[in-house]
């Protein structure tokens, strides 16, 4: 996790006193001030903390199934040190200031209940917000195999254009969307974005040709971009920053539940066809359009702006107690104290915006997800089209793409919580590299021997691989430190990410290779697989192969990248005094991850 290191004073958490938890929570006394800290509680009157392991000694990952659920589940932080403790203390303004208590001490029975009613409360609806997303956004690949291009007359072009454009205007609209989101609070924005796409997608009933379906995939990119940045902040208010991976995790199986949910409806809603004149893909834009409307109006009512403001007229007790509040509170300022830097209602500056773009030291995870999805993209764009091609009808071409979608759902769980096991980004998110190295081979040594359904293997497995990306928008997350910081370079992260897919969609054919066929398909000059490459593609697959040992080679470089930044910083810090430390707090104006006590993840 994200570390700010404080005084060695703060690290003396084994107090010689009596004080109980229950002592301590009910502990009504918070000084005002800096000097009245000082004068009311000395650092050996502080309530004794939870143990905290040594972050240079490696810990079994199941010995946290051995820990006594009543011992103090409190951590160290900035907090017990009376002098750091006003360098971060939460501002007046900060709309959960009236539950802050550097005092509040809570047990592992007590967090591990409220953990989980966050998630019932919190997650699990940002899961079904975000199926109606993929629904609305990949439905398109569904009404693809129900004859949308004939009865459009349109051609491969036009498709390849389409999504081209939405990709694009979903990022465009990226950073502009974090700004709204941040003045309104996610908790008003999110819910209204999700209306404004939902009649545009419902609204795809009546569409008539090439000029209506290019223009209905910008707005619905317009519409969509900086929802899934806005959920990832949304989250960080109640999640630590140890916890948000494993949640973007289950974040991202809704994604895959979605896949799989659609690929039902589709089979379902595209038999329609021909029901009061309609074709099959009207009826699927207009009833899963419907489906997420309702979705976007319940979301008004289901997203509590932060932890302490539960309570409206329709929930007038609210869905937290006021010990619930403050044990919400203190622990996700302990884990990081500038998540209290900004009011939830607070609108961001382009001179915010401009200094976040600046910090170079977030680049290299910028990089990284505009490549980590090269090597898997371009098989993957069009894989409907490419069942189809290997002579699969519409129904069999929607259901084979289930199993790759399970598979990739259950790697996704695998890998994000292997990543909090091994305390490793790198090591998890470089997976995928590995994953589809001998695969990308695989699909290389084929020839026009090679039977559809050995291909079709080849591919459910290489879709099935380890998605990290939300590994890598926790990481973004955590290398930030402060919301108005992690606000951007979340869009900034996604909109990488969102041009990686501009990118994967340049490098696709617009149909599968034939592996039993030498038919040459007519089609676009793409930037790797070219006319004069097919059937096979040969000459492609060198180059996916060929992305896959450069991202391996990128992950090797960010590891000693943010390795080499913590050990100058941790050189200059450890040879100070506690004086000297907190001369530099109180004087310095570094902000955030550009302060000497602040250490990168990797």
């Amino acid at each position: 996790m994200t570390t700010v290191l404080a005084n060695d004073a703060s690290r003396s958490k084994k107090a010689n006193t009596a004080v109980t938890v229950s002592d301590a929570a009910s502990s009504t006394s918070k000084p005002d001030s800096k000097a009245d800290f000082i004068s009311t509680v000395s650092l050996v009157d502080l309530p004794p903390l939870g143990d905290s392991p040594d972050p240079n000694v490696r810990i079994p990952w199941w010995s946290r199934w051995k820990r006594d659920p009543d011992s103090i589940a409190t951590q160290p932080s900035v907090f017990d040190d009376p002098t750091t403790l006003e360098v971060y203390r939460p501002p007046p303004q900060y709309e959960n200031a009236h539950r802050f208590d550097p005092m509040a001490r809570w047990t592992w029975r007590e967090e591990l209940k409220i953990v989980r009613k966050i998630d019932l409360r919190i997650l699990l609806w940002t899961l079904a917000m975000f199926c109606s997303l993929d629904l609305d956004r990949s439905n398109l690949s569904s009404a693809n195999t129900d004859n949308f291009l004939k009865d459009l007359h349109m051609t491969t072009d036009d498709f390849n254009l389409g999504n081209t454009l939405f990709k694009l205007c979903f990022l465009i609209a990226e950073l502009p969307s974090q700004m709204i989101s941040k003045r309104l609070g996610p908790d008003i924005w999110i819910p209204s974005q999700m209306i404004l796409w939902s009649i545009v997608s419902l609204c795809q009933f009546w569409l008539k040709g090439r000029a209506s379906f290019l223009t209905f995939r910008c707005l619905l990119g317009f519409m969509q971009g900086g929802f899934i940045p806005d959920i990832v902040l949304y989250l960080s208010y109640f999640y630590t920053t140890k916890e948000l991976p494993l949640r973007l995790a289950w974040f991202w199986v809704s994604n895959y539940l979605s896949n799989i949910i659609g690929a039902f409806l589709a089979t379902g809603l595209l038999r329609l066809r021909g029901v009061n004149g309609h074709a099959g893909w009207k009826w699927l834009f207009l009833i899963e359009g419907l489906l997420t409307l309702v979705v976007g109006l319940l979301s008004f009512v289901l997203m509590p702006p932060s932890p302490t403001q539960t309570k409206a007229w329709y929930r007038p007790q609210g869905w937290f107690n006021e010990r619930e509040e403050v044990i919400m509170v203190n622990r996700v300022l302990r884990d990081d104290p500038t998540k209290s830097d900004m009011h939830n209602r607070e609108g961001l500056t382009l001179t915010k915006v401009f200094k976040v773009l600046q910090d170079w030291r977030l680049w290299p995870i910028y990089i990284l997800g505009l490549t980590h999805q090269l090597p898997v993209g371009p098989p993957g764009t069009y894989l409907t089209l490419s069942l189809r091609n290997l002579g699969f009808d519409t129904t069999q071409s929607n259901l084979l793409t289930i199993p790759s979608t399970v598979l990739g759902m259950i790697m996704l769980l695998v890998f994000c919580y292997l990543s909090e096991v091994i305390n490793s980004r790198v090591l998890a998110a470089v997976s995928l590299q590995i994953w589809a190295l001998p695969l990308l081979v695989a699909l290389y040594i084929f020839d026009e021997n090679t039977s559809p359904w050995q291909y079709y293997a080849v591919i459910t497995i290489l879709l099935g691989y380890p998605y990290v990306h939300p590994i890598q928008v926790a990481w973004a997350s955590s290398n930030s430190s402060g919301v108005g910081t992690r606000t951007v370079s979340a869009s900034l992260y996604n909109m990488f990410v969102q041009a990686s897919g501009i990118v994967s969609v340049s490098l696709a054919p617009h149909t599968a290779p034939k592996p039993n066929s030498s038919e040459d398909v007519p089609g676009p000059q793409s930037n790797i697989y070219r006319t004069d490459d097919a059937p096979l593609y040969r000459r492609g697959n060198r180059v996916l192969i060929s992305l896959a040992v450069m991202n391996i080679v990128l992950y090797l470089f960010t590891y000693v990248f943010y390795r080499s930044i913590n050990a100058k910083r941790a050189k200059i810090w450890d040879a100070w005094t506690p004086e000297q430390r907190q001369e530099y707090l109180d004087t310095t104006k570094d902000k955030g991850n550009e302060r000497l006590n602040f250490r990168y993840v990797y």
